[in-house]
């Protein structure tokens, strides 16, 4: 059995798309209260709001070059396809940005991007049945566990119920 996530004693950033403020204020919502669920304080979150999802990645680089830089970095944002191929480069850009962000840097940096067909796809997301804001806490938290597990040189708990994984 897993060991529950435990996110006391984390600092938590959150940089957050103002472009579809709608969907993504939701996100940023769940992704709060997920948080504090989960035992992070509120005085150890930092909301970073920055103009679309393609500017996610510099701002997490940004806060995690600071001089006392989070545990982790949540990127949330919506990408909604509409009729020109923008959909696709912000996206993919946003995407290749955020990973690349982690790599450089070694900290969870959590891909908390919607990248949805319609709005209504959007919304449901965001605030309905999946509530995605609320994952990206959860991976969050349970990512630096497991990196901070893996850097001390113990074995990350697993959860023995999961599927083997496949070859």
């Amino acid at each position: 059995m897993t060991a529950p996530l435990d996110g006391r004693g984390l600092r938590i950033a959150i940089v957050a798309a103002r472009f579809n403020a709608e969907i993504v204020d939701r996100l940023v919502e769940t992704a709060l209260a997920e948080l504090r669920a989960l035992g992070v304080r509120p005085t150890d979150v930092i909301l970073l709001r920055v103009p679309g999802a393609f500017e996610l990645p510099l701002a997490a680089q940004a806060v995690l070059r600071a001089a006392d830089p989070p545990d982790a970095v949540i990127c949330l944002g919506a990408v909604i396809r509409g009729d020109t191929p923008h959909f696709d480069f912000v996206a993919g850009a946003a995407a290749d940005g955020i990973l690349r962000v982690g790599l450089e840097t070694g900290r969870p940096v959590i891909f908390g991007v919607l990248t949805t067909n319609t709005f209504e796809q959007a919304r449901d997301r965001a605030d309905g049945r999946y509530r995605r804001g609320a994952d990206a806490a959860r991976d969050a938290i349970e990512m630096v566990r497991l990196l901070r597990a893996v850097a001390a040189g113990r074995r990350p708990v697993i959860d023995p119920a999961a599927p083997p994984d496949e070859e």
